[in-house]
């Protein structure tokens, strides 16, 4: 069983496809963003992100006049599709090419399906910021390491969708935010926050000050942090004592990220790493909700309270 375990969570060393990394970065930004311009504010800019799919990362269906479009990377076949709730479609073969050529085929299929597409086309959360029309820096694409990384992913979301199972409070969804490339859910205690800084490279403050505007703790993965990945989790504002908090094997704080960390090699090395990656965003999180005094009897639930639902 163990070796079971271990097969599904998949390795991709960082070093294997940093540029094929950086490519998917700039392309699932310019897909988000395009989201982003029509679809409405909800708190903490949870209406940008895209999900997890059964084929790679979707933006789910995005409102338009009276309908809806939707696009999703479909990493089994490699290539991107937007659907139309009008019956038309269209596809964008993913294969190297440089991320201005990935963004004009996409503003193209979106013309093509009478879809206006009115996005700030930089992007945010990176130095240097390279406007998509002129980014011919990258322009790589392995469809075996992208496909891995979605099947990373998948396990990722998996867990994270049990772990956010567990809260009842206000709690997002498992969402994957292009901005900084990361899977996350993020729990509140229901308290407001100090005003964040801001600080993010090429992102006004505001976004982080919005993003930022509720007493929290977030967990999720990332493709960095560790030679293949990292499993993370931080609190905002941080109370004291949280970087000393035991929090198991593993896992260790960085002060450069301001997050625990848990390396993804030693998730997919453990004997079950399930259970490996569930009690790390346990522990991180009864660090923040002890420290910080969270009403935790109101925000915890047990999710397995009605099961077996008898029919």
């Amino acid at each position: 069983m163990a070796d079971q375990a271990q097969r599904s969570w998949p390795r991709l060393r960082l070093a294997d496809w940093t540029k094929t990394r950086d490519t998917l970065h700039m392309w699932a930004q310019i897909v988000g963003k395009v989201r982003l311009a029509h679809a409405p504010l909800l708190n903490h800019w949870w209406q940008v992100t895209l999900y997890v799919s059964p084929r790679g990362l979707t933006t789910s269906a995005i409102p338009y006049g009276d309908g809806a479009f939707d696009i999703e990377f479909d990493f089994v076949e490699h290539v991107l599709r937007i659907r139309s709730s009008d019956g038309g479609s269209r596809t964008v073969t993913l294969e190297p090419k440089p991320v201005a050529a990935f963004y004009a085929q996409v503003m193209d299929a979106l013309a093509e399906l009478r879809i206006e597409a009115p996005i700030h086309a930089t992007p945010n959360e990176v130095d240097p910021a390279i406007p998509f029309a002129e980014d011919r820096r990258n322009d790589s694409y392995d469809p075996h390491a992208a496909h891995l990384f979605w099947r990373q992913l998948l396990q990722a979301d998996r867990v994270l969708g049990e772990f956010r199972s567990h809260f009842s409070g206000k709690v997002s969804p498992v969402h994957f935010f292009w901005g900084a490339m990361d899977l996350a859910c993020t729990r509140f205690s229901g308290r407001p926050a100090p005003a964040h800084p801001g600080g993010a490279p090429n992102c006004p403050d505001y976004v982080m000050s919005e993003g930022y505007s509720g007493e929290l703790s977030s967990a999720g993965f990332w493709p960095g942090g560790g030679e293949e990945g990292a499993f993370y989790s931080y609190a905002y504002p941080e109370p004291p004592g949280f970087p000393d908090h035991p929090v198991g094997p593993h896992a260790f704080y960085s002060r450069e990220a301001g997050e625990f960390l848990l390396p993804y090699e030693a998730v997919a090395a453990a004997d079950d790493p399930d259970a490996t990656v569930a009690g790390f965003f346990r522990n991180t999180y009864e660090a923040a909700a002890e420290l910080a005094n969270w009403d935790r009897a109101t925000l915890e639930e047990d999710p397995h309270r009605l099961t077996p639902l008898q029919q």
